[in-house]
């Protein structure tokens, strides 16, 4: 749907792959720690190529579906995060939600922000979304101002939005309009 797009630094957004479950399984390990405050609580097979390798065949799945679209942040064959549209709804919604990380040691240097950018352009031109949605814990200020750079604006919280780090959590919710165009 859409090929590899610059981020800076060597690292480039682009489509997940089948062949990407041992990198993803290496950058999961590798920002354990960082992402388990901000994650849901996963298994020992989620850090595993296996665990990754059968995640990978559902995403790809799902994307096939038209109802989601992973891309990963690879310096070479180094994963360094990741971006999903989640829950594409097409029709008269035509939404879909956002979500991302990227590697605690590439924090700072402006790769969420180019990676939401991009996104919002190929959910747009290439996906036909009017709209994004993106939810953040209330303490993630670096994320929240990822968002506001990119164009997204506040809606509101959620209380007990997402079942993260072993608890229900409440979320600042955020929206960008894409465009004012009919439906595709």
């Amino acid at each position: 749907m859409t090929g590899p797009a610059e981020l800076g630094g060597g690292v480039v957004l682009r489509p997940l792959a089948l062949d990407d479950a041992e990198p993803l399984a290496d950058a999961y390990r590798r920002n354990r720690d960082h992402l388990r405050r901000w994650e849901p609580r996963r298994t020992e097979e989620f850090f595993t190529t296996a665990g990754q390798a059968a995640r990978v065949a559902e995403m790809l799945k799902i994307r096939d579906e038209h109802r989601m679209f992973p891309w990963v942040l690879a310096d070479g064959p180094l994963i360094v995060g990741i971006l999903n549209v989640n829950d594409i709804v097409l029709g008269a919604f035509r939404n879909g939600h956002l979500g991302y990380w990227v590697d605690a040691a590439r924090n700072g240097r402006g790769l969420a922000t180019g990676a939401v950018r991009e996104a919002c352009r190929v959910a747009a031109e290439s996906l036909g979304l009017h709209r994004l949605q993106a939810g953040t814990l209330l303490d993630n200020h670096g994320s929240q101002r990822v968002l506001r750079k990119c164009g997204f604006t506040e809606i509101g919280v959620a209380e007990k939005y997402l079942h993260i780090d072993g608890e229900w959590r409440d979320h600042l919710l955020f929206e960008k309009i894409l465009h004012d165009g009919p439906p595709g």
